[in-house]
């Protein structure tokens, strides 16, 4: 597996991956509240923090150029150069519990190392995700906090993860 920038295609299977709207939610919050997604709407969404910088788009993908997975770094505060955010986490569900979010992640923790330079990074987790939890600790990632996220589909418990690198 390597990770590589996003691609304008790689927009569409990921959008296909979001097989429900709890799926949606539990991979995205609140950031776009539309079910079913396309890829036109996460090429809308990413399109104005590409422009004002600070913001890593990283497509995973197999030995055979197979997409696998998909996930997102930003400096949540432009300012401080020292702590990055994972979001928009996810695998190609036929492929999920075979470890390939591990492996997508601890590139990304190295991607981190060898071009950002951040000493922390960190990312958030639904409470009812517990198989995404399990996969970010394996990574070394480690609760420090919580709170309550409104959803247009109820209340979900948000648990912000962090790891020093």
């Amino acid at each position: 597996m390597i990770l590589r920038d996003f691609k304008t295609d790689d927009a569409p299977i990921v959008a296909g991956w979001l097989r429900s709207e709890e799926e949606l939610y539990k991979w995205s919050s609140d950031r776009f509240n539309k079910f079913p997604l396309t890829g036109r709407d996460i090429l809308t969404n990413y399109a104005p923090q590409l422009d004002e910088g600070h913001f890593y788009p990283l497509t995973a993908v197999d030995e055979s150029g197979n997409v696998v997975g998909h996930f997102i770094i930003r400096y949540p505060r432009p300012e401080d150069l020292s702590s990055v955010r994972f979001g928009f986490v996810i695998v190609d569900p036929t492929l999920r519990g075979k470890s390939y979010g591990t492996k997508m992640l601890r590139l990304g923790v190295e991607y981190v190392k060898e071009h950002l330079g951040a000493s922390r990074i960190d990312l958030g987790v639904f409470e009812n995700n517990p198989a995404a939890k399990r996969c970010y600790e394996a990574v070394g990632f480690q609760p420090y906090s919580q709170r309550d996220c409104e959803l247009p589909i109820g209340t979900w418990t948000c648990i912000d993860m962090e790891m020093f690198v």
